[in-house]
């Protein structure tokens, strides 16, 4: 971000507001969650991959 930033001509000292700028729409979505259910929902997470070798 920080590359893309610099080549906009963006100051250093404006990155990590430009940053946060992106990021607000995530943080209001997972704020509103909480508010609404009392918890943050999440996806459930399953590994697909290849089965592990077992160690001999």
């Amino acid at each position: 971000t920080a590359l893309l930033l610099e080549s906009l001509a963006f100051p250093p000292s404006a990155f990590t507001c430009v940053f946060a700028m992106g990021r607000v729409a995530g943080w209001i979505a997972h704020a509103r969650e909480q508010l609404a259910g009392g918890r943050l929902i999440r996806p459930a997470s399953r590994y697909v991959g290849p089965t592990p070798k077992v160690a001999a």
